[in-house]
């Protein structure tokens, strides 16, 4: 009678571990080696704590989490190889932490098919606007968002012919097509270049785009391919404002170049919740005080994950797609962190989750609705705050 007792108690209280379940998997799918290197592993790390803070209360529905974690490489190949792994032989329900554009783009259709949630850092608009049935949620603001507001702020510091500069990867195409439209639509001048990646001087590149004559010019590679092609704009004597996003101008990068080379560039990102309370948690977490955006939005991602497995009852991809924007619901009770969620579910009350990315509410394509962002200018070879807006 005991026995009995005791398991009746374990089945109505979800957050008991059973000793005989099954564990829920979940796959980290972050940019470990690549252009997304730098911030893939403290992505993974957060990750990681979060389901062992979880695993320390009690787990999800009465059942231990276990986080497999692969390496995106920042190319569609191999995380389309990772992808396949954790989803045919891992048997995981949600990926999460997808980086570069191009790789989300190839694993995407690999998650929906097989029901299986993603979670995702990249920008590229056409990755929410695929068939995905609700199986991709994109904590990152889309490149609409972030380069309509990128093009408005060179736009207001004055700009009056804009030239840009980047690769052909399908975030970075949409990126040109936005700043190429709002330019036109200002009444301003637009020059573009494209180039190969991976090349060892972009000098005539840089040559073709400096005989128009811009302004204010957008570098929009990758960290590789910055690092490559500051250089090579000093040495043709560009004199006039740049912008790139901070994944592009690193603090690796900083650090390698000539102060010369960087002086005065704006860096441009999606903004934390910077000071709030979830924020704040990813810190202690890690140990460490600069956080990056997408550590931020890898913190919320699992932790929506787990929500969305609490507010089903069920560990599945479909119940996570169909559960998890319950986390965020008017009146509910505020929450930062899974553990206090799970607790509050398990005793059917209402939560109202924020994140250290921000408000985490999503539109029906699966988009945050809204989110700040950061300028910065390099001085001396460092980063200051210009404005968060």
């Amino acid at each position: 009678m005991q026995g009995a007792a005791g398991l009746a108690a374990v089945a109505a209280a979800p957050g008991l571990l059973r000793a005989d379940a099954a564990p829920i998997k979940f796959g980290s799918l972050t940019p470990l080696t690549g252009a997304g290197g730098p911030y893939g592993p403290s992505m993974r790390d957060v990750m990681a704590a979060v389901v062992k803070e979880v695993n320390g209360a009690g787990g999800v529905i009465g059942r231990p989490v276990e986080l497999i974690s692969e390496d995106e490489q920042s190319s569609p190949e191999p995380a389309v190889r990772a992808a396949k792994k954790l989803i045919d032989v891992d048997r995981v329900i949600a990926i999460m932490g997808t980086w570069v554009s191009a790789a989300t783009t190839a694993v995407s259709p690999l998650c929906w098919e097989s029901k299986t949630m993603l979670t995702t850092c990249s920008g590229a608009d056409s990755i929410t606007l695929a068939p995905h049935q609700g199986y991709i949620l994109r904590t990152q603001p889309n490149s609409n968002l972030q380069f309509s507001t990128m093009a408005q702020f060179m736009l207001a510091e004055g700009a009056k012919h804009i030239g840009y500069i980047g690769p052909q990867t399908p975030y970075i195409e949409s990126a040109r097509k936005l700043f190429e439209a709002a330019t036109k639509a200002a009444g301003k001048t637009f020059t573009q270049v494209v180039y190969e990646a991976d090349k060892t001087s972009y000098r005539s590149e840089v040559d073709q785009l400096l005989r128009a004559n811009p302004d204010f010019l957008v570098l929009a590679g990758y960290q590789p391919d910055t690092q490559v092609l500051l250089p090579d704009l000093y040495r043709a004597g560009y004199q006039g404002r740049m912008i790139t996003p901070s994944y592009a101008l690193t603090a690796k990068v900083l650090a390698a170049l000539p102060h010369e080379t960087t002086e005065g560039i704006y860096v441009f990102q999606p903004s934390p919740a910077v000071g709030s309370a979830p924020f704040r948690r990813v810190q202690k977490l890690l140990g460490k005080q600069d956080i990056d955006p997408y550590t931020a939005q890898a913190y919320d991602q699992v932790n929506l994950m787990l929500m969305g497995v609490a507010l089903a009852g069920a560990a599945t991809g479909t119940a996570i797609r169909d559960h998890v924007r319950k986390s965020k619901q008017a009146g509910g009770t505020g929450v930062d962190n899974a553990v206090d969620a799970i607790r509050l579910i398990a005793a059917g009350k209402p939560i109202d989750y924020s994140g250290a990315s921000g408000s985490c509410q999503f539109n029906a394509i699966g988009d945050i609705v809204s989110s700040k962002f950061r300028y910065d200018r390099v001085k001396d070879g460092k980063l200051e705050l210009v404005k968060i807006a």
